[in-house]
């Protein structure tokens, strides 16, 4: 398929490559999906899909795979990137709104739906490699700076506060333009780095890296889209999966994969988190303790 081609002109040359290979449920997926408009695929869920073509889940995330996808969260993405270039923003939310309706519980199962796919693609994407340098580089780090903007600043502050909590020196920069540079200055060898950017290539991001590699601190990306363009320049890229439709919150599965790590980094350091705990639980204790005589 050529680049210069739309996504959803790609998407018909490679079902009519593959047709004579499909089965007969994976085609009427394929016809589905082709026969649609970018949205309709967009705003609907793996199940919702099934019920229409009148397969499966199951088969429908299996033929995504077939066309060359990680999953069904990969597809939307590929389509997204015309819909929403083409569509204002307040049109794409009236698009989803009429797409979800007024059931209140179909809003609700509508939104776990989404969850569950782009949590299951993220944990079928997991590199073992990747996650372990991940790992070693927070463990022996003397201190981790963490990044991440806009909707990604609550992964990064989530990630500073708990390494904090288990006795790992921590900080979290949201920082853009020249502020930025305030943040990197004090960044040393030996530290850790960690990014969480889904998509969008900022001119900070790379920024970031290069300060890292100049003064010798680790790299590690949390991203979805960036992983190949950075893959040669950071130690470790985890992936974590964005939403293509703005149903799910956008740092979802980046707060998952940080909480893995976290995980991990109790089960090596065990002595060291469990006395760290214990220390919080102390502190937290003296300040719900009513005040003594003479305290202000």
């Amino acid at each position: 398929m050529e680049n210069t081609h739309s996504p959803i002109e790609q998407l018909r040359a490679m079902v009519r490559q593959l047709w004579d290979e499909l089965s007969p449920a994976e085609r009427a997926v394929c016809q589905y999906v082709v026969s649609n408009s970018p949205e309709q695929i967009l705003f609907a869920s793996a199940n919702e899909l099934g019920r229409a073509t009148g397969t499966s889940n199951a088969t429908v995330v299996r033929t995504v795979q077939r066309l060359g996808f990680d999953g069904l969260p990969a597809l939307k993405r590929a389509l997204a990137g015309e819909f929403t270039s083409a569509v204002a923003p307040d049109v794409r939310l009236q698009q989803r709104i009429s797409h979800v309706g007024h059931d209140l519980s179909a809003i609700w199962a509508r939104v776990f739906d989404e969850a569950r796919e782009r949590i299951d693609q993220c944990r079928a994407l997991w590199d073992a490699d990747s996650f372990k340098r991940a790992l070693e580089l927070l463990v022996n780090a003397s201190s981790t700076l963490v990044y991440g903007v806009g909707a990604s600043e609550p992964a990064a502050r989530h990630l500073a506060l708990k390494l904090g909590r288990r006795g790992h020196r921590a900080r979290t920069s949201s920082a853009t333009g020249f502020t930025l540079a305030d943040d990197l200055l004090a960044l040393g060898h030996g530290e850790a780095v960690v990014i969480f950017q889904p998509g969008r290539r900022l001119k900070e991001i790379t920024v970031v890296i290069d300060r890292a590699r100049q003064v010798g601190a680790g790299v590690i990306l949390i991203s979805d889209e960036l992983g190949g363009a950075f893959a040669d320049r950071v130690d470790a890229v985890l992936n974590a999966p964005h939403t293509p439709t703005g149903i799910t919150a956008e740092p979802l599965t980046g707060m998952i994969v940080a909480d893995a790590l976290l995980l991990a980094i109790d089960s090596l350091d065990e002595n060291r988190s469990v006395e760290h705990s214990h220390q919080l639980t102390a502190l937290r204790e003296q300040l719900l303790s009513p005040p003594r005589p003479g305290d202000r």
